[in-house]
């Protein structure tokens, strides 16, 4: 399920436009469609431990009161990789994705959801992940699906390739998904499908054709 380790010595078409050429898209969100519950979460959890994570919830408090009052997505999040990631070097960040991603994938990917985008992809369909939570974290996820793009919040790093503890660019979640979909693909683009489990994926269900939300139910731990 999850690509080997010396695959991320390879040139990453992911992230690269030219993966978008080919025959219809179809997009899936990932925490929640894909998966079973939040991937990006469950990765700060599952490296820094029960205690540690604590901890680190304990210093997002301020963090997580402003959010009560905003809703910001963004601001939370940001504050998350700054108090859990700032200071980590990109490698070191990559390996550590890898790891969860092996030891995790058949825990957190829904079977109903995979029996789909198998079914897609069969049918020729360029296959597309659309995210919140971080590329870095859920590209070998994405890998090992053999998606053709993965599309997602993107982390800044310092010129010594360590995390600053922000975004580059914008928090990749409702109009923003739609805005990056359309970077890649052109303005014109019309998805074959889509497929989101939250008022975030709403922008890109509307440039579906068939677009469906919350359609997938199964858990992997009762399969």
């Amino acid at each position: 399920m999850v690509m080997q380790s010396d695959e991320r010595q390879r040139p990453d078409p992911l992230l690269s436009p030219q993966a978008a050429r080919g025959g219809p898209v179809v997009a899936f969100d990932f925490d929640g469609t894909l998966t079973t519950r939040d991937s990006f979460t469950d990765f700060l959890r599952w490296r820094d431990g029960a205690f540690s994570y604590a901890l680190g919830l304990a210093r997002l408090a301020p963090a997580a009161m402003r959010w009560v009052g905003n809703r910001d997505r963004a601001q939370i999040k940001a504050a998350a990789v700054r108090t859990f990631l700032r200071g980590m070097p990109r490698a070191l960040l990559e390996q550590e994705a890898h790891e969860f991603a092996t030891l995790t994938a058949p825990l957190l990917l829904r079977p109903d959801a995979l029996k789909v985008w198998r079914r897609h992809r069969s049918h020729g369909a360029r296959m597309v992940i659309v995210t919140a939570s971080p590329e870095i974290v859920v590209a070998p996820f994405a890998r090992g699906l053999g998606a053709d793009v993965l599309i997602g919040t993107k982390l800044l790093f310092d010129q010594n390739d360590r995390v600053v503890g922000c975004f580059e660019g914008n928090n990749c979640h409702g109009p923003e998904k739609a805005r990056r979909l359309r970077e890649v693909f052109g303005d014109n683009i019309r998805l074959h499908a889509a497929y989101g489990d939250t008022i975030g994926d709403r922008e890109m269900l509307d440039m579906a054709d068939e677009k469906y939300m919350r359609l997938f139910v199964a858990d992997p731990a009762r399969s």
